[in-house]
């Protein structure tokens, strides 16, 4: 059944496009479009409802233990207030889901999972605990929006105290009063740019978001949608579970060394992914003849099949049509030439280095 978040009635007052997605009604643009709504982003700022991601509490005296024996990356380093990035694999080294993870203490932690695959993470995380800890899939209860872009913090602080806000990217304050509402916000998003990524009570949602807009409005703050949510950690090189992710490929094929630990004691997916090893690996490519890349279409070089395209948009601050793929590791060499090709038409590219855009 396709839920309506806490923002429903504020989409359709806004006139989004509403579709399913991971079984919950959201805007995949506004009248303003798609390159506005992504140039708002990367010159002002935009408001994304993120409302359909999973979100779980793990609490209790071997909690740490539990995340670190199901995780990639490394929890016992994490200070209280920090938040890291990581992934769930499965025995065999493929993943189950990207994620990020917050420490609030010692004992109490909050992991943000994928909304395709919130029940699937639920189960995983309840058939590999073996520890003394508490979970509890909070989803149904928290609200999520996204303020990105250049002036996000600026706007944010039209409702909120700066001071308490956390002042580096992978940090979180906890129990903030954003426009009199208790909430959650931390430093990080899914876009290129800076930002927050806020949580609050379903019933505080709609106050809490008319509120960011009207402070933001003067400065160029526009709602924003799934499409330029999709061209824009696109042109950050972002991989999307289910793109760039999934059952089949590591964390090291998709380029996410920095969030495997192989020097930490054992975790479910270390043997898988050591036996695995290399043999494809995630790139970036940069079209030179007009089109657009589509998912699967092949990516060839001198006739030879060598891999397949996983995302591809007009990249639209680039002005350039750019592409992920995974391609056989013997041909992953920067400004090498390959052609993209779907059914009788071919298209010349040329592998490039990611992310294909960085904030200045």
């Amino acid at each position: 059944m396709t839920e309506k978040t806490s923002l429903y009635d504020f989409h359709q007052s806004h006139q989004g496009k509403l579709v399913e997605f991971a079984d919950s009604w959201l805007p995949v643009q506004y009248p303003t479009g798609i390159l506005k709504e992504h140039q708002a982003v990367r010159e002002q700022a935009g408001l994304f409802d993120v409302s359909h991601m999973g979100e779980f509490l793990v609490e209790g005296p071997e909690a740490a233990a539990f995340l670190d024996h199901l995780l990639t990356n490394k929890i016992a380093n994490l200070k209280h207030g920090q938040m890291l990035y990581s992934c769930l694999c499965y025995e065999n080294g493929g993943t189950v889901d990207d994620l990020i993870v917050y420490r609030f203490d010692d004992e109490h932690f909050l992991c943000v999972v994928n909304a395709s695959n919130k029940q699937k993470d639920w189960e995983w995380f309840n058939q590999n605990c073996r520890h003394d800890v508490r979970l509890r899939n909070v989803s149904s209860l928290i609200s999520q929006v996204a303020l990105q872009g250049p002036k996000a913090i600026e706007i944010l602080g039209k409702i909120a105290d700066l001071t308490l806000l956390p002042a580096k990217s992978y940090w979180f304050t906890d129990q903030i009063a954003v426009a009199g509402k208790t909430c959650l916000v931390s430093r990080n998003g899914y876009t290129g740019e800076d930002g927050v990524e806020i949580y609050m009570r379903n019933e505080d949602a709609m106050a809490i978001v008319e509120a960011i807009m009207e402070a933001g409005t003067p400065l160029g703050l526009i709602p924003c949608g799934l499409g330029a949510r999709d061209t824009l950690r696109l042109e950050a090189a972002m991989p999307l579970y289910g793109h760039e992710l999934d059952a089949e490929t590591s964390p090291l094929e998709a380029g996410l060394n920095f969030a495997v630990k192989l020097d930490k004691a054992d975790f479910i997916g270390k043997q898988g992914i050591q036996e695995k090893g290399l043999t494809k690996v995630r790139i970036g490519l940069e079209l030179l003849d007009r089109g657009i890349a589509r998912e699967h279409y092949e990516v060839r070089q001198d006739g030879t099949v060598i891999g397949h395209i996983t995302s591809g948009t007009m990249a639209p601050t680039l002005g350039k049509a750019i592409a992920m793929a995974y391609v056989d590791v013997d041909h992953a060499q920067d400004g090498a030439e390959v052609e993209v090709v779907h059914g009788n038409r071919s298209m010349k590219a040329l592998i490039t280095p990611m992310p294909f855009y960085k904030r200045k």
